[in-house]
């Protein structure tokens, strides 16, 4: 496995990370511009990039476009987008805008009118519903409101192997979530003083940040390589790469995240502090494929 970047991913990640930073919410109030919202969901599908896979792109590639929009807070469809059109490709008779379901409810589902359904050998497809209540801030859940309808069969391993690229997807969302916590505490301490020096200067602050960073760069090494296994291995060996990473990112992106908010002090616990909106977007991203010590058991047993 080689887990250096080539230059067309570099500059995938480079045009993700400033179209994130551009477009997506600088603050909590930015959350309810509805025209920058408008700007950003056009950005994103000119770019194409909810079509990724059925253009050719690794699972690398998908990664990397869904670590920086986790990120960035983009709150406008990706993930569910891309992970429908890992399944059904893009077909020019058909203009809708399609998501994936997890548990029958539809996920990230801002936009989509249809939604796929995965089930034993079998694909299926409904209309979503109305939009569920949910702790996501930047991303909306719905519910599946028809009856679906068959679309098609999938093999084991072909729905293995999408399983192991959804998985690694929301992996991806959850360690960009994790870095963009940590850049807020550390820009945080680095201007917020405390008796004539900046919190950062004090051991007990550095030495949380710095911990935060090591399970960052942990993170970082397991999800490379699911996002390698996902095109490269075996669609079980896929899927166990993702499981791991998932795993250990999922608690990792929790610590980094509840962190930033015990760095702010008091004003981390206020609506205004985008901390709590990055802690919400990573305890979704857990839920969504989640992952425990019984399937990784299981699945090296």
């Amino acid at each position: 496995m080689d887990v250096r970047l080539t230059d067309e991913q570099r500059q995938l990640r480079t045009a993700a990370a400033r179209l994130a930073d551009e477009l997506g919410p600088g603050s909590v109030a930015d959350l309810d511009d509805a025209q920058r919202r408008a700007r950003l969901d056009k950005a994103v599908e000119t770019s194409g990039w909810r079509a990724l896979r059925s253009d050719g792109a690794s699972g690398i590639e998908v990664a990397l476009v869904a670590e920086e929009f986790g990120r960035g807070l983009v709150d406008v469809a990706f993930l569910g987008p891309v992970l429908a059109d890992d399944l059904r490709g893009q077909s020019d008779s058909d203009d809708s805008r399609w998501t994936v379901a997890v548990e029958d409810r539809a996920i990230d589902a801002r936009g989509s009118d249809r939604v796929l359904l995965v089930t034993e050998g079998a694909l299926r497809g409904a209309r979503t519903g109305e939009i569920a209540a949910g702790a996501d801030l930047t991303r909306d859940a719905a519910t599946v409101s028809s009856d679906p309808e068959p679309l098609g069969e999938l093999s084991a391993a072909r729905q293995t192997r999408w399983h192991a690229l959804a998985v690694t997807a929301t992996t991806a969302d959850l360690l960009g979530t994790a870095r963009g916590a940590q850049q807020l505490a550390v820009d945080y301490a680095k201007v917020r003083e405390q008796y004539g020096h900046t919190i950062g200067s004090y051991q007990a602050v550095a030495h949380l940040l710095a911990a935060n960073q090591a399970l960052i760069e942990g993170s970082i090494s397991v999800l490379r390589y699911a996002a390698w296994a996902v095109d490269e291995l075996p669609a079980a060996d896929a899927l166990r790469a993702a499981r791991v990473a998932k795993l250990y990112t999922a608690r990792a992106a929790r610590t980094v995240c509840e962190t930033a908010i015990q760095v702010h002090g008091g004003i981390g616990n206020t609506w205004e502090c985008l901390a709590h909106v990055y802690l919400r977007r990573a305890l979704t991203s857990i839920e969504l494929f989640p992952v425990g010590l019984k399937e990784i058991d299981h699945g090296l047993s």
